[in-house]
């Protein structure tokens, strides 16, 4: 019996989704559970458009189940909280990221970092405790465990922020993993899309030299002028890159297309770290003898866990790291995916949810 997604819940609620592998989003009348008694409610806001929501609502990485109602950089000002909840109050701004359920007993877990954790329930397209599906915040009304919630920052905007929920600690958690924090040290960015130029924030307040490598000349100028990149490769330029060979500590790879490795392994100095953070659909061949000579690593990266993601975002409020955003309204999202499939942002779209998400 197929299931009634306006009544499985007693909240109403109103989205928009994605019902085949078109991708392609419409309005959607759903529900949400009753405020437990750990839960906090939240009126959405802001919601930024992570390529991640373009690979599930396509099912590009073969998981999606529909309707899939995506989004998973959610902003906004709490509603209700459960009689013992402790962190939130009604009133406060609030964000949920990728994360909305982990087991929190195993190992992964009772180190604070949940995003590792066998049983974690994404945010939306996963199957929650209850047996539902978890819905995203290309809608009107959020639900989350307080444990999932993160405290907004006074002062700190949330349309502009929005984006740090996803893009912002997937870069974050890598540069402090992995050492690459340091000031002095040399990073390289692979890619300067939503995660990218965020990546060149974090990796600049952190007091390392940036290098930016993209295929594109023509984002040199944004690169070094508004984000503060210390220096910037063409990676399609052999005489550039032939120049910067072993000049590199580490490099945070953010491109979601599939490309080679070797030459960025190449950019690094001996014992240098090459962290994958997007998500290609097709595999990448590994190179075997460029990760030999040199010893060099090359490794992965997935978001955080819930309280680092705190710590990242109380370090972005007081570094004023933001990311560059478009805010559009909902009924543009279709539009603004082609336009992400085509790299056409500067560099993250938000959704605008309050004031453009009207229930039909």
């Amino acid at each position: 019996m197929a299931i009634n997604h306006e009544t499985e819940h007693p909240v109403g609620a109103f989205g928009w989704a994605a019902r085949d592998t078109s991708g392609v989003l419409s309005p959607f009348n759903f529900s949400r559970r009753a405020t437990g008694e750990y839960d906090v409610q939240f009126k959405v806001l802001y919601c930024g458009v992570c390529h991640s929501d373009l690979h599930m609502a396509k099912n590009e990485w073969g998981v999606t189940l529909y309707p899939v109602v995506p989004g998973h950089e959610i902003v906004g000002v709490v509603t209700e909280v459960g009689s013992k909840v402790n962190k939130v109050k009604p009133g406060d701004n609030v964000g949920v990221g990728v994360l909305v359920g982990s087991c929190r007993e195993c190992d992964q877990c009772t180190n604070d970092l949940e995003n590792y954790c066998a049983k974690q329930i994404l945010t939306y397209g996963a199957q929650y405790t209850d047996g539902s599906i978890t819905y995203g915040g290309y809608s009107d009304i959020m639900v989350a465990h307080e444990h999932f919630i993160i405290r907004w920052p006074e002062n700190f905007p949330l349309d502009i922020g929005a984006p740090l929920l996803c893009a912002g600690i997937t870069t974050y958690s890598p540069l402090k993993y992995f050492g690459l924090d340091k000031p002095g040290m040399s990073v390289g960015v692979v890619g300067l899309g939503g995660l990218g130029h965020v990546a060149v924030k974090f990796a600049k307040a952190f007091g390392t030299k940036v290098t930016v490598i993209s295929t594109s000349i023509g984002k040199k100028k944004e690169a070094i002028e508004l984000l503060g990149a210390d220096e910037f490769l063409v990676s399609r330029d052999p005489e550039q890159m032939q120049a910067a060979i072993g000049t590199l500590d580490g490099i945070i790879d953010t491109v979601s297309a599939t490309h080679p490795l070797p030459p960025l392994l190449a950019l690094l100095k001996p014992h240098g770290k090459l962290i994958v953070v997007g998500a290609p659909e097709k595999p990448l061949e590994l190179p075997a003898f460029s990760m030999i000579a040199g010893r060099k690593t090359i490794a992965g990266s997935g978001i955080g866990g819930l309280k680092e993601t705190q710590e990242m975002i109380d370090f972005a409020a007081k570094n004023n790291i933001l990311p560059e955003v478009e805010v559009v309204p909902i009924d543009y999202v279709n539009t603004a995916m082609e336009r992400l499939l085509k790299s056409d942002v500067k560099y993250r779209f938000v959704i605008d949810v309050a004031k453009s998400m009207k229930s039909e």
